[in-house]
């Protein structure tokens, strides 16, 4: 398997070609800080549940169920835009999603919740598999790959910015319900677009590209060690959007508090990213995997994050979720270059989308343990939880560097395809 990921028409593109940003790169982009600005559906759900009386154990349950639809939809949008083009992909989860959202804002009962959360989780990130993708097969080199996804990052959290403080405004003033609504028009807007603005999915068939199902993606072992060092990191980076929000309402602060600590966090993003994007970018043109980067935004996303479990008030909350940043820009960086170097060709939105389920069992597994700490102890016990999980992270990164290392020593077959395994099937018939 190569160790890094260029698509045939990377291959053909000049210099100056390389150094500018395609309108469908900028597209995507804005796009992408877009839903995000306005995506107030996941954030604000803790709170939506709350104000509709029901217990912390139930809206962990809630926002756990969100999560298994998040990761449905990073494994099938993966899929998906491998198959039938990321135009396509987009169209209809953003379509889909404009349906869903008002009837989670609608519903009342427990059952109605988990069942609108879990359809709204499908679609809700599903444009992030696709754009990695788009990003994988429009750069040829791992710095500009790194480069363009540090500043994607980058809009996200400036988007969160806006979806902290404009949500608290607008759940203060027009209630929650509304905060759906408007996210359904941003996703309905953002299909538009990408249906006007993205061109038609043409289909590679290059000889020598390899077509990969999600059967040898789940059989590379590297694939494997990478999710669960990222989980354990995920878990901690989630805790932001999921954790935070129920200790913060375990304190008796309500959404208006929750969403100064969105505004401290992208403060915190708009002062590092500038400074640590391009480093990183010169960090993965040396060629050399990201593993021990990766260790290290484990290590200081659980410690960030595990100093919300000691704060009670609203400015201890702010600085909590600004100290997780700097581990926050490193662990999507250094994960997005690993996953673009285990990737073969022809299975870039597979590789990045069972990547992604890694955030969603992280949305799943994150409020279950803020519920489960918070009936066994208290914010000392989810310190202890949340440093816990970034420290396993980091261990886990010592022998996924080590495989990748001893992969990348050994040449590796080229994986089958359907067509080759019919072949060989019938020549030893």
């Amino acid at each position: 398997m190569p160790s890094a990921v260029v698509s045939p028409q990377a291959t053909t593109a000049t210099p100056t070609e390389n150094r500018r940003w395609p309108p469908i790169i900028w597209a995507a982009l804005i796009g992408t800080f877009a839903i995000r600005a306005l995506g107030f559906a996941y954030p604000f759900l803790p709170y939506h549940a709350d104000s509709l009386g029901f217990s912390a154990q139930t809206t962990g349950w809630i926002v756990a169920s969100f999560g298994a639809g998040w990761l449905i939809g990073q494994v099938g949008g993966g899929w998906l835009s491998d198959r039938i083009g990321p135009r396509a992909t987009l169209a209809y989860a953003m379509a889909t999603a404009a349906v869903i959202l008002p009837i989670l804002a609608e519903v009342r009962s427990s059952t109605g919740l988990i069942t609108a959360a879990l359809l709204t989780g499908v679609v809700y990130d599903a444009a992030r598999p696709v754009i990695t993708t788009l990003i994988d097969d429009t750069f040829p080199t791992k710095a500009q790959q790194v480069l363009v996804n540090g500043w994607r990052h980058f809009s996200v959290n400036i988007g969160a910015a806006l979806t902290g403080s404009l949500g608290g405004y607008l759940a203060a003033t027009a209630g929650l319900p509304i905060l759906f609504w408007v996210n359904a028009l941003a996703c309905a807007t953002f299909g538009v677009a990408a249906v006007l603005l993205l061109p038609p999915y043409t289909r590679r068939t290059a000889p020598e590209e390899t077509r990969t199902g999600y059967t040898y993606a789940v059989r590379d072992a590297r694939l494997w060690l990478l999710s669960m060092a990222s989980l354990c990191a995920l878990i901690c980076a989630g805790s932001v959007f999921t954790a935070l929000p129920m200790l913060m309402s375990y304190d008796n602060l309500d959404a208006t508090a929750y969403g100064w600590t969105q505004v401290a966090n992208a403060a915190a993003v708009l002062i590092l990213s500038p400074f640590m994007t391009p480093w990183l970018s010169r960090r993965a043109a040396h060629g050399g995997p990201m593993t021990g980067l990766l260790a290290t935004s484990a290590l200081l996303l659980g410690a960030g994050m595990g100093l919300a479990g000691l704060a009670d008030s609203t400015l201890g909350y702010c600085l909590a979720a600004a100290a997780a940043v700097p581990g926050e820009i490193i662990l999507f960086i250094a994960a997005g270059d690993l996953v673009a170097r285990l990737a073969p060709p022809g299975a870039h939105g597979r590789y990045a989308g069972l990547w992604g389920s890694n955030l969603a069992l992280a949305v799943i597994a994150a409020p279950l343990l803020a519920a489960w700490s918070l009936s066994h102890g208290g914010g000392v016990t989810a310190t202890w939880t949340i440093c816990g999980a970034g420290a396993l992270g980091a261990v886990l990164c010592w022998p996924l560097h080590s495989s990748i290392r001893t992969a990348d020593a050994r040449p590796t077959p080229r994986p089958c395809s359907t067509n080759d395994e019919a072949e060989h099937s019938a020549k030893t018939a």
